[in-house]
């Protein structure tokens, strides 16, 4: 076996290969190989900086340390949507390629066998297939989900190169049966993101949701109404009776008969029916004709 040696590790796998009858899964791992040997090409890699491995639905590379991550990156995430597009638009819907892909770098030795050996391409395969991937791909309009290690996040992503916009990586961890795994997942993470996968967004409230205090100076929302910031539809008023005083007001109640006021002035809300409720500032006395 050959000594380890720093290396790039790019993985791609077909979604849903074993639905597919032999010819198609032969037409799949055609564009499969092609789409990986433009991808390396736009990114200069030329093969001479590359060792690949058949993996029957997904394609393994391991590729020289001396070639650059940055255009590899920058290359799968213009050129395999674009290829992809370019593809799928004339192929029927039963060869519809869609790929989840990971980037990774770690020590990988080489045995007598010609099979790798290294706990970093482990742990690459298990973001490959970690069900928090596969549910990113399915929510993907582009037929591509991306992830990468903790190792790319920070040696290459998280310093915003041109074409690589770090705010559109999000940490995720995934389960795996070497235990959890940091990685960061290109766009959206995924709503439906497997039994034990997940963000690392964590569990804060969003503003004014359950379990968050009013801002100061803010109204309570009512019981069972969402904060969605539109009104609340309001209740149908209450069937006539005795009100309660308002802070600071005056209530008069009116049970019948004909009540007067000399020269009147009522201001404010005001419901003028028979056992009905006056609020808001009353003026008495005075001169003038009689109102009822």
């Amino acid at each position: 076996m050959t000594d380890p040696v720093s290396r790039t590790i790019l993985l791609l796998d077909i979604e849903k290969y074993s639905d597919r009858d032999d010819v198609e899964q032969a037409y799949l791992r055609r564009m499969l190989y092609d789409i990986t040997d433009r991808v390396l090409e736009s990114a200069g890699i030329d093969e001479r900086l590359r060792l690949r491995a058949d993996r029957g639905d997904s394609v393994m590379e391991l590729i020289d340390a001396n070639a650059s991550v940055t255009a590899l990156l920058r290359a799968l995430l213009t050129e395999v949507p674009a290829q992809l597009r370019s593809v799928n638009r004339m192929a029927s819907s039963s060869a519809q390629i869609r790929l989840r892909g990971v980037v990774a770098t770690g020590y990988v030795a080489v045995d007598d066998h010609d099979g790798w050996v290294g706990s970093d391409l482990n742990h690459a395969c298990r973001l490959l297939d970690a069900r928090l991937l596969r549910a990113a791909l399915r929510e993907r309009p582009d037929d591509f989900a991306l992830c990468v290690s903790e190792g790319v996040h920070q040696g290459i992503v998280r310093h915003g190169h041109h074409g690589i916009p770090a705010q559109d990586f999000h940490p995720v961890t995934v389960d795996s049966k070497n235990g959890p795994l940091r990685a960061w997942l290109h766009g959206p993470v995924p709503h439906a993101d497997g039994d034990h996968d997940h963000s690392e967004k964590g569990g804060v409230p969003a503003p004014g949701g359950s379990g968050e205090s009013p801002a100061p100076g803010a109204a309570a929302p009512e019981t069972g109404t969402p904060t969605t910031g539109i009104p609340a539809p309001q209740a149908a008023p209450a069937p006539p009776g005795p009100a309660a005083p308002a802070p600071g007001g005056v209530v008069f109640n009116f049970n019948g008969g004909a009540p007067r006021f000399g020269g009147s002035l009522v201001t404010g809300d005001q419901h003028g029916v028979s056992g009905g409720q006056v609020t808001g500032d009353v003026h008495q006395g005075g001169s003038g004709g009689e109102s009822a």
